[in-house]
């Protein structure tokens, strides 16, 4: 386990079996950037055994971006 004390709060690391993982915050903490940090914790093992390369990524979202900006443009451009 793992004790960190920051400001007055306290947050718990604990395995609590082969593969999970419990993390325990105090009430004081900012959910939404716990949220984040949950976000971020899914990204990286969503992508964790990708093959993709960073140029294939950039190429994708280049794709969907125009794609939006030409159903959408209508609404900003008057």
């Amino acid at each position: 386990m793992i004790y960190q004390d920051l400001k007055f709060c306290i947050m718990l690391v604990e395995r609590i079996a082969k593969n999970q993982i419990a993390i325990s915050f105090s009430p004081e903490t900012d959910i939404l950037g716990i949220q984040h940090l949950i976000d971020y914790a899914k990204y990286l093992e969503a992508t964790s055994r990708s093959q993709v390369s960073q140029s294939d990524i950039d190429d994708l979202a280049d794709e969907i971006n125009t794609n939006w900006w030409n159903k959408n443009k209508h609404r900003f451009l008057k």
